[in-house]
């Protein structure tokens, strides 16, 4: 029996309905990837607290549409050019959607039953938003996972700190400072995922899960479980003592250093690469990393929203990293950021530590809610 849930903001770009006695979410937005937008954080949101207290819903699985021509994604990230424009035009939709946006992140990483995510495809940004708190995280060979915001001039949010600070090591600094794209083998490894399935084999996996009754949440886990895959081998994996190396030294300016002075072409790889990204968002990358290794994934939230905040108001309008990191990548897409400061030598600890200043009062802080 299938009975449709009725959404009330996307306009059909969250699809949500019960199957036998699974809520199944699709995100319904194929010729962007399915990248979020503010109205679909809302639908994400509303079907979640709809199935909370439904006890005829023993676990909630969450997937992204395909469409032919385009690429697979179960989710690139959020609308930065929604971001972009709604920085320069002083729309404070932009703080709604960064406040509903982690308050959903918390949502699910607090949900008190299963919730599933097919992690087929791209899995950027946003989209880790709203799969890491997953309590099955699948994978397939089509999936390309990063948290890129670096490239744009901004920094890994959506509870970034909290899950990529609990990967061993300094991945969490590499994987965070760089962008770099991993696919299903180095999820695994590195704590980001749970289990594999050939992408071919998820329609049959939905099938089977919605075509038997279960008693409990734990028994849709086991179902799934069950029909886990041998995953491919990580690929990543040959560098982490190199990563551990470079990434564990004390600054970014260190890191470059450190980096400079390796002759593998591993090496020079990867500082090319940190010299396209911001010097003062790899700067503050960097210390948000660290301090959420302590922190409790709320506490992590709400630093993020206090330097996401700072990311548009520190520097209003295009004097923004982020603004300017959006324009060159997907405005003008002429891919040449005019950073500033120009290069990490030049980023003084002041600079990073204005971002982790709160602009709100603990009693009005917007996620002041989160416990």
């Amino acid at each position: 029996m299938t009975a449709t849930l009725q959404l009330d903001h996307s306009d059909g770009l969250v699809l949500a309905h019960k199957a036998g006695d699974i809520g199944l979410i699709t995100l319904n937005r194929p010729q962007a990837l399915n990248a979020l937008s503010l109205a679909m954080i809302r639908d994400l949101t509303q079907a979640l607290l709809a199935w909370r207290d439904d006890a005829t819903v023993k676990a909630v699985l969450v997937r992204g549409a395909t469409q032919e021509g385009k690429g697979v994604a179960f989710c690139a990230g959020g609308d930065i050019r929604f971001f972009h424009g709604a920085a320069l035009q002083g729309n404070p939709q932009v703080d709604d959607f960064f406040t509903e946006e982690y308050s959903l992140n918390h949502l699910i990483h607090v949900y008190p039953k299963p919730y599933i995510a097919l992690m087929d495809g791209v899995v950027m940004g946003g989209g880790m938003g709203i799969s890491q708190g997953a309590k099955l995280r699948i994978v397939t060979e089509r999936t390309k996972m990063a948290m890129p915001e670096t490239n744009i001039g901004l920094f890994p949010d959506v509870g970034g700190g909290w899950f990529l600070s609990r990967c061993p090591g300094r991945v969490g600094e590499y994987l965070a400072l760089t962008g770099q794209v991993i696919g299903a083998g180095d999820a695994i490894g590195w704590g980001l995922a749970d289990g594999f399935v050939e992408s071919a084999q998820l329609p049959g996996l939905v099938e089977a899960l919605v075509d038997q009754p279960h008693e409990n949440g734990e028994q849709v886990l086991a179902t799934l479980r069950a029909r886990l895959q041998a995953a491919p081998a990580p690929v990543q994996a040959a560098h982490r003592a190199s990563i551990d190396r470079h990434f564990g030294a004390t600054d970014v300016p260190a890191i470059v250093a450190s980096l400079a002075a390796d002759s593998s072409g591993w090496a020079a790889e990867t500082l090319a690469v940190l010299r396209k990204r911001s010097p003062l968002m790899m700067g503050v990358t960097l210390e948000q990393i660290r301090r959420a290794r302590s922190m409790s994934l709320a506490d992590d939230l709400r630093m993020e929203r206090d330097m996401v905040r700072h990311c548009f108001a520190l520097r209003p309008g295009a004097a923004s990293e982020t603004v300017e990191g959006i324009r060159a990548l997907v405005i003008d897409k002429d891919h040449s950021p005019r950073w500033n400061p120009a290069t990490v030598e030049e980023v003084s600890a002041e600079m990073v530590q204005a971002f982790f200043r709160s602009p709100w009062p603990a009693h009005a802080h917007p996620l002041r809610g989160l416990a």
